[in-house]
């Protein structure tokens, strides 16, 4: 990250099928060594998965589901005097969707299941229902934000 110039963020395109920017961006994040045709199956499957298991459209499932998952505060370490201090801040915007996608799929891999693409769905329908592991994880980061709000004057 340069200390002067802005950083150019280039624009992720949508996905295929839904047209949704944060399905692209999601397809993105479970590629792994650059096969994205892969993960986009991977994708499908699971919203396949979604759409017969909840008769919903498992576009709106998958939005809720980041929406449940998705950070307000976190706690950065901040160093003052010789002593560490877990200082929450707020987080930024891209910063909140890349943390919810990074636990969801987290969350996803380490699960039970047949194949990828049931894992991620039981985790997505899990996690708009507000409960599972990504739930947790979320609120596990918020408490530990509340639990240090002491510290919040050292905030820069």
């Amino acid at each position: 990250m340069p200390r002067r110039a802005r950083v150019i963020r280039r624009v992720i395109p949508p996905d295929r099928m839904y047209n949704n920017r944060l399905a692209g961006k999601f397809i993105n994040n479970i590629m792994k060594d650059g096969k994205k045709t892969v993960a986009e199956g991977i994708f499908y499957d699971s919203m396949q998965i979604v759409q017969q298991r909840t008769r919903r459209n498992p576009l709106e499932i998958f939005e809720t589901a980041m929406r449940n998952a998705t950070p307000v505060l976190e706690v950065k370490p901040r160093r003052v005097g010789g002593s560490t201090y877990q200082v929450p801040v707020e987080i930024k915007g891209d910063r909140r969707h890349a943390l919810a996608m990074r636990w969801l799929l987290q969350s996803a891999r380490k699960r039970q299941g047949k194949s990828m693409a049931e894992k991620l769905a039981g985790e997505l329908m899990d996690t708009a229902n507000g409960v599972g592991a990504t739930v947790k994880k979320r609120e596990d980061t918020h408490r530990m934000a509340e639990a240090n709000r002491a510290f919040a004057h050292y905030r820069w």
